[in-house]
């Protein structure tokens, strides 16, 4: 059986090792069969069916330097499916090197099935591979172009956006600063001049704190700790009360249930906590409450954010907690608020895993968004107790 002629029979087995592989692979654990499959069916099928096209002999030596064979409809279908598959792989948290073992995977397991399937080999079947790694190398540059594409824009835009929220912090500090060398300590614009200071550096302090966070952070490093004992009620309380202050107009709740005790770094819970509320008053709906609570649970701390509202997009529930990727959105820039550079989710979540907890999301329109951390809770050392 000819090459084509095997893929195409067996493209069901062909992405299962695909499938397989993928899951292997960091990102590729927490994806949806469907996700990890994505493109992978048009890729093969458009590869099995380019290699039933005929050659001539300066076609075959253009698509062997890269420059494309026939220019078949086909060959356009391969295109575009390797281009689909790169720009997702970016809002899966693949990374480039990822990317490509994928394409090593799938070059492997085909040639090995097939040969598997073959009781001897014929002349027709240098050919045939030869014309296979062809046709992958097509895709595999067509990915990783649109992969790296993706990136940049990706980047470019958060530039754009640090830059846009830096910026506009800075001027209305620089100008409540020559409103107060204008005037005297009595004078009724000062009082609001110095909040305004407050404010603003207070956002520029933040921002700046989650790309320290975020630069701190990678592959096979985790969020640095400072641990102590923590009554993790009182500081969910306190985080609550700083927001009913500054939101005095929205509905929020609060739930303590259980002994709370914890061994984490408290500045960074209640980083957790602020971003969590953060991000359910930014996104909820301004009508409903937004509910706060923390409770024990069988020597884990459950902390949950809920808030009403439209619900979050299905497709973006997978990579809702990695950072930047909301950046690759058409419609992001027109959905974001302003001091805010989409690191919040990955902060926390990165601070979670560092104190080996969990976090998750769910969220439908009936029921509204709920994130729920999970940590695990310091048991009692035997004689503690009096």
């Amino acid at each position: 059986m000819r090459l084509a002629d095997f893929i195409l029979g067996n493209v069901e087995p062909i992405l299962a090792e695909w499938e397989i592989f993928g899951r292997n692979l960091e990102p590729g654990a927490k994806m949806t069969r469907l996700a990890l499959r994505d493109d992978a069916e048009a890729i093969l099928l458009a590869t099995a069916r380019n290699m039933q096209i005929s050659q001539s002999p300066t076609q075959q030596v253009s698509e062997s330097k890269g420059h494309g064979g026939a220019a078949s409809e086909e060959s356009y279908r391969l295109d575009n499916a390797s281009v689909l598959h790169g720009e997702a792989r970016v809002g899966s948290g693949f990374n480039i090197m990822e990317v490509v073992a994928e394409y090593r995977a799938l070059r492997a397991n085909v040639l090995r099935l097939w040969r598997a399937s073959r009781p001897q080999i014929d002349i027709n079947a240098i050919d045939d591979i030869t014309r296979f790694n062809e046709l992958i190398d097509q895709s595999i540059a067509e990915a990783v172009g649109s992969y790296t594409s993706r990136v940049d824009q990706s980047r470019r835009m958060f530039l754009a956006i640090l830059g846009h929220d830096l910026r506009n912090p800075l001027n209305s500090i620089s100008m409540a600063a020559q409103l107060l060398s204008r005037t005297t300590d009595q004078h009724l614009d000062s009082p609001r001049a110095l909040s305004v200071i407050e404010t603003n550096t207070k956002t520029i302090t933040r921002l700046i704190r989650d790309l320290i966070d975020f630069a701190s952070t990678g592959p096979g490093s985790t969020m640095p700790l400072t641990r102590s004992p923590v009554d993790l009620e009182i500081l969910c309380r306190q985080v609550f009360e700083e927001f009913c202050v500054a939101y005095p107009h929205r509905t929020l709740r609060f739930q303590a249930d259980g002994d709370l005790p914890g061994d984490c770094d408290a500045d960074r819970i209640r980083q957790v906590v602020s971003n969590l509320m953060g991000n359910a008053l930014q996104h909820g709906s301004t009508e409903g409450p937004i509910e706060l609570s923390v409770a024990s649970d069988d020597a884990t701390v459950v902390l949950s954010v809920r808030n009403e509202g439209s619900p979050i997009p299905p497709e973006m529930l997978a990579t809702i907690f990695d950072p930047l990727t909301r950046h690759t959105m058409p419609d992001s820039t027109a959905q974001r608020v302003p001091g805010s550079i989409g690191l919040g989710l990955y902060i926390v979540r990165e601070i979670v895993v560092a104190h080996g907890g969990t976090v998750e999301v769910f969220s439908t329109a009936q029921e509204g968004t709920t994130f729920t951390v999970r940590l695990p809770q310091p048991r009692p050392v035997e004689g503690d107790r009096q």
